[in-house]
């Protein structure tokens, strides 16, 4: 085991300055979801150099990967999970570029000793973490059955404090759109048949309905078009929403309710309507405690301590819960900040860049590997680990 964990540390020190390079590359060219062109090569192109057989543009996504490397000697199999994508107009403000740099990292790592241990490495390249054009790639990797063969999955995001894997809420992204007729507003109201009317009444119902609706459950969105002419009946109107909830139950329950208040506006109106998700929905995190366990016990051993809140939920939403609904997923936080720095913001996409947020692909890669490897080497415990998601599972929506 001593020797195992040696070649693990050894292969992450000496490969450690390609890895930073990337990210750092990676940092320097923001691309958006759809669009991570360069992000996508110069990480599939360095697994590529590692040995890994890697496969572009995949489950629908033309920046999606899959690298896969498989020893002779049975074992499980286990991914590790790879976002690289910008947020619009403020570049790496969530720390993608160091999260795709330390699981390609870690995956290299394993592989120093996947062949004494068996076992079968993966590093998925999953775009658009952050939605926009064809996002959250995570649910096509999951729907398309990328992880049909998986025993677990394993990643580790970028945040101001170290901590574990914490709950998310479910997001449904969904556009509303109606057709109306146009018509002089002054002069032939009554002809026309007003789209931003349906509109506003989506918006009053929304408001109406949250009174009944528990605590954890958020919408929210903008009008995306309300007309051309104030002298014009608009006859096309837009809006995007975001329905969120603690549970992927709870959530498909608000969207069924959701749609009845855009049925009703058109009904009111004359309108037609058009109504769905605009990317891939997203299902809330559920952790596996005992998974975690493992992965504080080696960043202990690396003489650093979790000190975020461990009871306190997320009010976000990312599709790393997708994964986490069909297996075993951990997406802990590693410091990159000394002090407290928002997300999504200008300080934290500096500290993307700066010297502790680079010195986290080195520890991230480090303990993400030997976590890996401790699932490998100890059947039991992948086995008490499934088990225990599969009961948070049936668990999720009490």
């Amino acid at each position: 085991m001593t020797n195992l964990i040696y070649k693990i540390e050894e292969t992450v020190d000496q490969k450690l300055q390609t890895y930073k390079d990337i990210a750092l590359s990676i940092h320097e060219k923001p691309e958006v979801s759809n669009y991570e062109f360069f992000a996508s090569k110069i990480l599939s192109e360095q697994l590529s150099e590692e040995g890994f057989d890697v496969k572009l543009d995949v489950a629908g996504h033309r920046t999606g990967f899959d690298a896969r490397y498989k020893s002779n000697k049975e074992g499980p199999t286990l991914v590790f999970y790879a976002e690289y994508d910008a947020l619009p107009g403020i570049g790496h403000a969530c720390g993608h570029n160091l999260f795709g740099a330390t699981s390609s990292l870690a995956a290299v790592a394993l592989k120093a000793v996947i062949d004494e241990v068996g076992g079968e490495i993966r590093v998925y390249g999953t775009p658009g973490e952050e939605g926009g054009e064809n996002g959250s790639a995570k649910g096509s990797f999951v729907r398309e059955g990328f992880f049909d063969d998986v025993d677990v999955a394993l990643g580790v995001h970028p945040g101001y404090e170290h901590g574990v894997t914490g709950t998310s809420l479910a997001n449904d992204p969904v556009d509303v759109e109606f057709f109306g007729k146009s018509s002089h507003a002054a002069g032939a109201p009554e002809k026309g048949i007003n789209a931003l009317d349906a509109i506003i009444q989506v918006y009053n119902g929304s408001n109406a309905l949250r009174q009944h609706l528990t605590d954890d459950v958020r919408i929210h969105g903008v009008i995306t078009n309300g007309g051309e002419a104030a002298n014009v009946v608009p006859d096309y109107a837009s809006a995007r929403f975001y329905l969120r909830a603690k549970s992927r139950p709870i959530l498909t329950d608000l969207y069924r309710k959701f749609e009845n208040i855009v049925k009703g506006a058109a009904l009111q109106t004359g309108a037609e309507y058009k109504f769905g998700l605009f990317q891939n929905s997203v299902d809330n995190v559920v952790p596996t405690p005992l998974f975690d366990e493992i992965y504080e016990k080696h960043l202990n051993r690396y003489g650093e301590q979790i000190t975020k809140d461990r009871t306190k939920g997320g009010s976000g939403s990312t599709d790393v819960g997708n994964i986490s609904q069909v297996i075993p997923t951990i997406h802990p936080n590693i410091k990159i900040c000394d002090e407290y720095v928002a997300g999504h913001s200008i300080e934290f996409r500096e500290a993307s860049r700066s010297e502790l947020g680079l010195s986290s692909i080195r520890l991230g890669a480090k303990i993400l590997a030997n976590t890996a490897l401790d699932i490998i080497l100890d059947p039991d415990l992948l086995q008490r680990i499934k088990e225990q998601h599969k009961e948070n599972i049936a668990n999720q929506s009490k």
